[in-house]
């Protein structure tokens, strides 16, 4: 059973920074791996996403200010963010899925198996 567990959300002010973490408990069940957000009444949209060669993909509402990164042993997935702006303010999922690559959309909530219970960001103006 896969297991993904957000950490790192929080509340700060536009323009601030975050780094979200996400565990791991399958590294080889979750070889491509993404970050989505969702807020209340709106569909989950996509993030960031990482597959197995390090090929990123980004939402063009974060591209420069976000990045995704895992560690070497792809137990942990992050995202660093900053310049955070109040349409940032969110709940933040990990994703993931055991495919290599996903190469249609990766930033398709549809193309991920397991997902975590999310973390809480919110930014103030």
């Amino acid at each position: 059973q896969v297991r993904l567990v957000e950490s790192g959300g929080g509340s700060v002010q536009t323009g601030g920074s975050l780094r979200l973490s996400c565990t791991s408990n399958n590294p080889y069940s979750t070889t491509s791996m993404a970050w989505f957000r969702q807020v209340p009444g709106r569909n989950r949209e996509g993030v960031a996403a990482i597959d197995m060669y390090v090929r990123t993909s980004y939402a063009d509402p974060v591209n420069g200010r976000f990045t995704i990164s895992r560690n070497i042993d792809k137990t942990t997935l992050y995202l660093e963010m900053h310049s955070l702006k109040p349409e940032d303010t969110a709940r933040y999922y990990c994703a993931a899925s055991p495919r290599e690559s996903i190469r249609e959309d990766p930033l398709a909530p549809d193309q991920y198996n397991y997902w975590g219970q999310g973390t809480q960001v919110t930014v103030s103006s």
